[in-house]
């Protein structure tokens, strides 16, 4: 198992670029099984999650050939049907949460799917409910499998209807939208999660010709169309690697430049930091953070104790609370972090708490964090990444740290984030893959 080993204190300077959209990645390419035209997909990110998707679809049958940096090429023109179905397909599905998103897809264009229970973090219970709902409205049926513990889904043909998701998930909008372009008839998707990454399948989708109205908004309109063609595709600037950048600029940076961040595409979290008390200057389409020796949280206007939460986009993304958390133990004030969507994402704070950050852990889904105002750095500590999040949290405050950390199980951090080490290396930190 590799590990990180992390000397803190170092200050980072200089430009970084984000990496492709993970999320993003994981949406379009499984976008690509709807043809059997090719599709060329841009800026994808070299991660495991993303890699191991590309795998997994290269095993189905697809053709994928690498055109260069982060250009890939897809054809789904010869697909193994009976594989779909194997114990081995199942078992590699069930090892990759991205591998839900296969299944609008393979249900849309072959009327059939068969769905292991995906892997993925450990962060808590992440229910399939809504994209099974989706899918037995438009005329799937479900069942379980005695034995196998898998569900097999199966529809002569899809027909498009009128549905109110119960929650708006991220990956069971994108699954139904998927599902939705070849079935016969208008679908209509209320309470449709309308982020950017979201937005940026519909794109594509059309330009392989769909038919998609309501893009950006929670009200989707499907026109089902019989086949779809080719396209070329670039995926957005990852908003995650932005925030996280941001975070580390601010803790440890002593001027840093994130390039082409696509700012249009990040909604408020920009704000979020700004009510932690972060400078962040715009540049065109970069973000400027200056060097901060003191920042301090906010209040709200009445004077209470700020609040930061997640909530359905354009709120604020779950995936970054964890990063604002450790920007928040060296700010001047105190704030209440707020995880609604996942019980199990703040259990890390623990670790924090041993480096000497002041945290106190209300209950599965709250923390307030005590402020240290730079006055009290953390310590170095030995821990383990539980997840991608926390992970590239923990790595943040190690940066910011007195002495060496040690970070195990780093391969959670390897999932979504692109060669970080070396990157942040070439501003100036000091990390080592072991």
């Amino acid at each position: 198992m590799e590990a990180f080993l992390i000397e803190g204190g170092h200050p980072l300077r200089g430009t970084i670029v984000p990496q492709g959209a993970k999320n993003e990645a994981l949406e379009v390419i499984c976008a690509t099984i709807l043809t059997d035209e090719e599709v060329v997909i841009k800026n994808i990110p070299d991660i495991l999650d993303v890699n191991n998707l590309i795998k997994l679809l290269m095993d189905i049958g697809v053709k994928v050939r690498k055109l260069g940096v982060g250009e890939y090429s897809f054809k789904a023109d010869e697909l193994k049907l009976d594989y779909l179905s194997s114990d081995e397909f199942v078992q590699k599905c069930a090892a990759l949460r991205g591998s839900v998103l296969m299944i609008g897809p393979l249900l849309g264009r072959f009327g059939h799917a068969t769905v292991a229970k995906p892997g993925g973090d450990k962060i808590g219970r992440r229910r399939l409910d809504t994209h099974f709902l989706g899918f037995h409205k438009l005329g799937a049926t479900y069942s379980r499998v005695v034995g196998r513990d898998v569900y097999e889904l199966r529809a002569d043909k899809l027909k498009g209807c009128y549905m109110l998701l119960d929650e708006a998930s991220v990956t069971g909008t994108a699954n139904i939208i998927m599902a939705s372009v070849l079935a016969e008839g208008t679908t209509t998707i209320y309470n449709a999660a309308c982020e950017p990454y979201i937005q940026q399948l519909c794109h594509m989708l059309n330009r392989m010709g769909a038919k998609i109205t309501g893009i950006a908004s929670n009200l989707l309109h499907i026109e089902g169309v019989k086949s779809l063609g080719g396209t070329e595709h670039k995926l957005l600037p990852d908003m995650i690697e932005v925030g996280s950048f941001i975070a580390m600029a601010a803790m440890v940076g002593d001027g840093i430049r994130i390039k082409d961040a696509s700012i249009e595409n990040l909604g408020i979290i920009p704000d979020a930091f700004r009510r932690l008390g972060i400078q962040i200057e715009v540049d065109g389409d970069d973000l400027f953070i200056p060097h901060h020796d003191h920042y301090e949280i906010e209040s709200f206007i009445d004077g209470t104790i700020m609040t930061l939460a997640d909530a359905p986009w354009p709120g604020l993304t779950p995936d970054l609370l964890s990063v604002l958390l450790v920007v928040a133990t060296q700010a001047k004030g105190s704030v209440l972090i707020h995880q609604k969507m996942f019980e199990s994402r703040l259990f890390f704070v623990d670790k924090l708490i041993d480096m000497g950050a002041q945290i106190i852990l209300c209950d599965p889904h709250r923390a307030v964090v005590v402020g240290h105002d730079h006055q009290i750095r953390l310590r170095a500590g030995r821990m383990s990444s539980p997840d991608i999040r926390a992970g590239i949290a923990l790595l943040i405050a190690a940066l910011s740290a007195d002495g060496t950390s040690q970070i195990n199980n780093i391969a959670q951090i390897d999932r979504g984030y692109e060669n970080i080490e070396s990157r942040l290396n070439a501003l100036g930190a000091k990390i080592t893959r072991v």
